[in-house]
């Protein structure tokens, strides 16, 4: 199923679970939006909280690089938090003319509610229309699909 060396094309069947893994993947995203759509804070914020309080603080630049937007919609992103209390900039002490956000107690509670949030609604979906042996499955992909986004 794989090929023999990294500059093998990969096979019909690889594009073909490719092709089945950016459909899912982006049917499950939109619904985890429109979950975050009915709460107080948008998916782009979400993530630079989740972001933040995963891998400590950062700058709006190191942000952008990550999540692979522009600076531009980045700021934009991280001013909506910070007018709402949610993110607060400080010196980068390595580099004064650079600022490093972190999350506010505030951004910390609209984190936990929004994850809260999205994991009650697939648990909930999980535990009606999953069986024990899929569910398994499931628990199994999610660990490959985040080694996965690691190599793109």
């Amino acid at each position: 199923m794989t090929g023999d060396t990294k500059s093998d094309p990969p096979s019909a069947e690889i594009r073909a679970t490719a092709t089945k893994l950016r459909i899912s993947i982006g049917a499950f995203r939109r619904r985890v939006q429109e979950t975050l759509a009915a709460g107080d804070v948008t998916n782009p914020q979400l993530t630079v909280l989740s972001r933040l309080d995963r891998f400590g603080p950062a700058s709006t630049a190191e942000l952008a690089r990550r999540e692979q937007i522009t600076p531009q919609a980045m700021g934009a992103t991280v001013a909506a938090l910070e007018k709402r209390g949610m993110v607060e900039r400080s010196p980068d002490p390595e580099d004064g003319r650079r600022s490093i956000l972190k999350p506010t107690p505030a951004g910390r509670d609209a984190l936990g509610s929004g994850r809260s949030a999205i994991v009650d609604k697939v648990a909930h979906a999980l535990a009606a229309s999953f069986t024990e042996e899929e569910i398994a499955t499931l628990d199994s992909a999610a660990a490959l699909i985040e080694r996965l986004a690691g190599q793109l």
